[in-house]
């Protein structure tokens, strides 16, 4: 992970959201521990807290355990659950926006499909 941090969420969020991009990615595996509090703080320079909230937050969203004197793990079938939870934002929130541009632009759906097919061998 890299402290490239922004200004339009907290600290805390954006490493959480950054955690949950390493799992749904697979950079972070099911059964996995995470790095600890004290050694992410360290890498990325952010107050312990701040580390220690994000965790915290992903242990109340279920995608994390704590185990007693071991550390946080990454629950089985996290990754499932963070894809869903992701698609589910992305309807909501991503495509009716993009949605609204390719209307705008007076794209159709061949021309999009072909430059998208064409884009990904790239």
């Amino acid at each position: 992970m890299t402290p490239d941090w922004t200004d339009d969420q907290p600290i805390y969020r954006q490493l959480k959201d950054k955690v949950l991009t390493a799992i749904m990615d697979g950079a972070l595996r099911e059964g996995e521990a995470l790095p600890s509090v004290r050694s992410v703080s360290a890498d990325l320079q952010i107050n312990p807290l701040t580390a220690s909230k994000a965790y915290q937050e992903l242990v109340a969203d279920g995608f994390v355990e704590k185990r007693r004197g071991l550390g946080m793990y990454v629950i089985d079938g996290a990754r499932a659950q963070v894809l869903e939870a992701e698609r589910k934002r992305f309807m909501q929130d991503v495509w009716p926006r993009v949605l609204e541009t390719i209307h705008r632009l007076g794209f159709d759906a061949e021309a999009l499909l072909k430059n998208g097919t064409s884009q990904k061998g790239q």
